[in-house]
């Protein structure tokens, strides 16, 4: 059993990097488990439609970047910044995904430019911190796979940039110094 699924949010909120702690400190003041739920509504509902601008990816968006088991047919995409941190894009292709969409909201404003080192330590059951035990098993599968597939794109950058600092003067024939793959606009 994870450390965070023991802990009040507000607990867990201060093993949180960025501001993602800072939003499950203040979700943690909710009164009572509908008082959250009313805010993570309003949360989604702040969700920008066209989350995922035409310079990161343009529809259809490529399977890679697809959350497997996510039945709100979410997109992750990472695009590296010059400090060697990441901004994450979200896209929520289903209406319905009320719960993807505030999720995607949250992960964005609280990892965006927050060291890939930290991200990669985000335990994928902070989605049962901000939306309770109660979910049914596809959302939060769906859920947690948004989680997973962030700490994912932040591992392949982790990879990147210790193969750029471990380069050396043949970078391209060793194979190393590359850009991950599945962080936008490198290939690995």
């Amino acid at each position: 059993m994870s450390d965070i699924q023991n802990r009040k949010p507000a607990d867990a909120a201060t093993s949180l990097p960025g501001r993602l702690g800072e939003t499950v400190e203040l979700l943690s003041w909710a009164e009572d488990r509908a008082a959250r739920i009313q805010l993570l509504i309003d949360l989604g509902a702040h969700f920008n439609e066209v989350a995922v601008s035409p310079d990161v990816a343009t529809r259809p968006f490529d399977e890679a970047h697809r959350v497997p088991g996510c039945e709100s047919e979410a997109f992750v995409f990472a695009v590296p910044r010059p400090d060697s941190t990441l901004d994450f894009h979200f896209a929520v292709e289903n209406p319905q995904g009320v719960s993807a969409r505030a999720l995607a909201l949250i992960l964005g404003r609280g990892l965006n430019g927050v060291p890939p080192s930290e991200v990669v330590r985000v335990d994928p059951e902070l989605v049962y911190t901000l939306f309770g035990r109660e979910l049914s098993m596809g959302k939060s599968m769906g859920l947690m796979g948004m989680v997973a597939m962030v700490r994912e794109l932040a591992r392949d950058a982790v990879k990147q940039g210790d193969a750029a600092i471990d380069d050396t003067d043949d970078a391209e024939q060793a194979g190393r110094g590359r850009p991950a793959a599945g962080v936008k606009g490198v290939e690995a």
